[in-house]
């Protein structure tokens, strides 16, 4: 195989997921490069690389045009070359498709697999895929919700990123009404095309996907469609304690609360935060150093009650 080099830049979070859906918009952008980016390590969610692949020496004018994805300014990049690699497949790898329950993520380049609920996610909306820990994790959860008898007609996707748990959650309650929304204005066209991609209808009626732009719940058409008998949120261990209170008056008596975005070690705090704010404990899974939490909001539960535990 000839040798490959690559361009590679560590960044926020925030700013990775700027430069690609950038990308996603260059129309100039070479057919043989190859951008990925995701985390640089499970335990640095808010830390990640954005990394090309090209077959020669990256040249002044190469580097220009990656910088190009960063508006604002450009990060130091570090160039690198790889000897004798097969740099497609290397860009690639970490990107096979995942199976979560009865669930199925791909990226467009694998075909379809019967039997599966099957969804397709770019590989470069790496931000809620499916190959992370913890959106593999909320696909298995909601899985095993379905097997035990939960049932869904109001659902909410806090932080949706791709839509792929909004989506997931109607492909095992194709009568639910389902929102999704985020704080990044960018993420509806993200959904938007990801809707398209896999057969999901943009709608406000029962089997479709109504899409907003908020932080948390603080968006009057997301409190409107509440309270829901299951809302999703995959985001970070601070805001989901912060969010505690919002979410036990999103979520009806009885209904259910799935929780993503931690660390093992800050489950603590997080089960402790709803346990105050009125939630039992009805499910866990671990995948790698990552927690999901399934909950259940207690009825006739008092806020000020604290000696219970989940």
């Amino acid at each position: 195989m000839a040798d490959c080099w690559t361009i590679r830049a560590e960044v926020s979070r925030e700013v990775a997921r700027a430069a690609l859906l950038a990308h996603e918009d260059a129309v100039d952008w070479p057919d043989d490069w190859v951008l990925t980016g995701m985390e640089v390590a499970d335990d640095r969610p808010d830390d990640w690389f954005v990394e090309v692949y090209l077959a020669h020496e990256p040249s002044a004018s190469d580097r220009k045009r990656v910088a190009a994805l960063f508006h604002g300014g450009s990060p130091a990049f570090r160039v690198s070359r790889l000897e004798n690699e097969d740099w497609v497949t290397l860009s690639q790898a970490g990107l096979e498709p995942i199976k979560a329950g009865p669930f199925r993520v791909r990226t467009p380049e694998f075909p379809k697999e019967p039997g599966t609920l099957d969804f397709v996610i770019p590989a470069s909306q790496a931000f809620g895929t499916g190959h992370h820990a913890t959106t593999a994790g909320c696909l298995a959860m909601l899985a095993e919700m379905k097997r035990r008898g939960t049932l869904v007609r109001n659902v909410a996707d806090i932080g949706t990123g791709t839509g792929l748990l909004a989506f997931a959650a109607l492909a095992l309650w194709p009568r639910a009404l389902a929102t999704a929304s985020d704080i990044d204005p960018v993420c509806t066209a993200v959904v938007e095309a990801n809707a398209v991609a896999n057969s999901v209808t943009l709608g406000s009626r029962q089997g479709e996907v109504t899409m907003v732009v908020a932080d948390g719940m603080a968006d009057p058409l997301l409190q409107a469609r509440g309270p829901y008998d299951l809302l999703i949120a995959n985001i970070l261990a601070g805001p989901l304690e912060e969010l505690a209170p919002d979410f036990r008056r999103s979520v009806i008596p009885g209904g259910s609360l799935l929780l993503a975005g931690l660390l093992t070690t800050q489950e603590g705090a997080v089960r402790s935060a709803y346990l105050r704010a009125g939630f039992r404990l009805a499910g866990r899974l671990v995948n790698g150093d990552w927690s999901i939490l399934w909950l259940r909001r207690r009825r006739n539960y008092s806020l000020q009650r604290s000696s219970a535990s989940l």
